[in-house]
Order: structure tokens, then sequence, then C-alpha cells
């Protein structure tokens, strides 16, 4: 009988331990759905995106280059007088104006800047590096899984906060229960005052072997109020 008790005691821990899954191991399994190869560290990508915007019908068109072989970075914009390219490359900064220095005027109406250029590269290799980019330095998962209702589903959440040299934003991050797939997230400035905005993720595009989302619709956090949605229209590798 004290066999028996011991074997029952055991694997009643054995079982909850089972269940009870901790946010470095969900995002290790959202990083194998989303990138079973491990290939994105050393990806060199091309993305097409269309940005839809509630106050226009016109949809902007960027071509997006990420190479994380080098950590270099481009965003070609379509204008109306022509195309703009900014970015870094080999740790310097880029504009072009139709593939000429950009004029002062260009320069000021598109804020032609080195720290926007680098506000850009951050920006998109976050966003279309998502869940893989929970792994950079500086992240700080939290202590415990949560259970959390988006969009009327409930998710396991992670909620993500950085070292201050990193950023300041408090982030939740929804993953489905069954397949560990990135459903959407949401960030605050200041969480008590439910400021801030959240994305929800609409279908996959694979580029390279990423499972990369095709669209994200964006909205404030306090009123729900609708923002746009970015539309990952294709993307290839080199």
């Amino acid at each position: 009988m004290k066999n028996l008790l011991t074997f029952l005691v055991f694997s009643s821990l054995f079982v909850s331990c089972e269940e009870k899954i901790i946010p470095a191991l969900l995002l290790e399994k959202s990083i194998q759905y989303h990138d079973p190869r491990g290939v994105w560290d050393n990806s060199d990508l091309l993305l097409t995106l269309e940005q839809e915007r509630p106050d226009t019908n016109v949809r902007d068109q960027n071509y997006i280059h990420i190479n994380n072989k080098n950590d270099n970075f481009e965003l070609t914009k379509l204008i109306p007088n022509g195309v703009i390219l900014r970015g870094i490359q080999n740790g310097k900064c880029i504009q072009k104006h139709n593939g000429e220095a950009p004029s002062p005027e260009i320069v000021e109406q598109y804020r032609l800047t080195c720290e926007r250029s680098e506000m850009f590269r951050n920006y998109y290799t976050y966003l279309y590096g998502l869940p893989m980019k929970l792994k950079d330095p500086g992240t700080i998962l939290g202590d415990e899984v949560l259970e959390m209702s988006f969009q009327g589903k409930v998710y396991n959440t992670i909620r993500v906060t950085y070292e201050e040299a990193v950023g300041t934003d408090t982030w939740y991050f929804f993953f489905d229960k069954e397949t560990s797939a990135m459903s959407g997230y949401k960030f605050y400035k200041d969480e008590s005052k439910n400021d801030g905005e959240y994305i929800i993720l609409e279908g996959e595009e694979v580029v390279n072997g990423i499972k990369i989302p095709k669209k994200r619709r964006w909205y404030y956090n306090n009123d729900d109020t609708y923002l746009g949605t970015d539309i990952l229209v294709s993307g290839k590798s080199f």
C-alpha cells in the first residue's frame, strides 16, 4: 500500500508539471512553429507590404529588405514623384530619392534622417521577426504563462517587459493553445491608463520556411478605434 501511495503522489506531481508550461518553453514552442528550421537570424528577406488606412482608399506600397546576416536594412516607398529609399548599409545610414541624394525639400517632407532609418529598421525587424525576437538580449519574460481572453478566445499569454536601455513598453503576446502560433499582441506605455494598441494577426505567408503573419490589424486599446492594416503581399529570400 505504501508503494502504491508513493507512486500515486509522484504520478500526480509529474502530470502537474507536464500541464504547467513556463514562458520560456511556450516561446520555444512558438518559435518552432514559426521558424522550424531556425533560419531567422541568418535570413535575407525582401517583403512587399501594402498599408491600408481608414482615412483613405489608397494603399501605400513599401518594400522592406531585412538582411539579418549583416544587420542591413532598406525601406523603399513609392511616392507620387518617384521612389524614396532609406536604410542602414554596413553601419551607415542611406537616403535616396529616385536613386540620387534627396533635396532639402524631400528630406524635410519625408523626414529622411538617420534616426528614423534606425527606428524603421528596429520596428520592422521586430514585428516581422516575432516571436523569434523575444529571445533578444534585454527581453524580460513574465514569471508565468497567463490565460487571457483576446478577441473572444482564450490564449496562452506571455507578459513581456524590457530592460530600460531596450524599451519601456509592456507587451502581452497571445499564443494559440493547440499550435502555439502567435495570434496577436498588445502593448501599453502605461498599463494603468489602458493606452497603447493591440494587433490582430490574420493568415500566414511562408517566406524562406518562416511563417509570417499575412495581415496585422491595428487598434487603440482604450476605445477599439481602427488604425489600419499592414498586408504582406509577398516575400522572397536571397
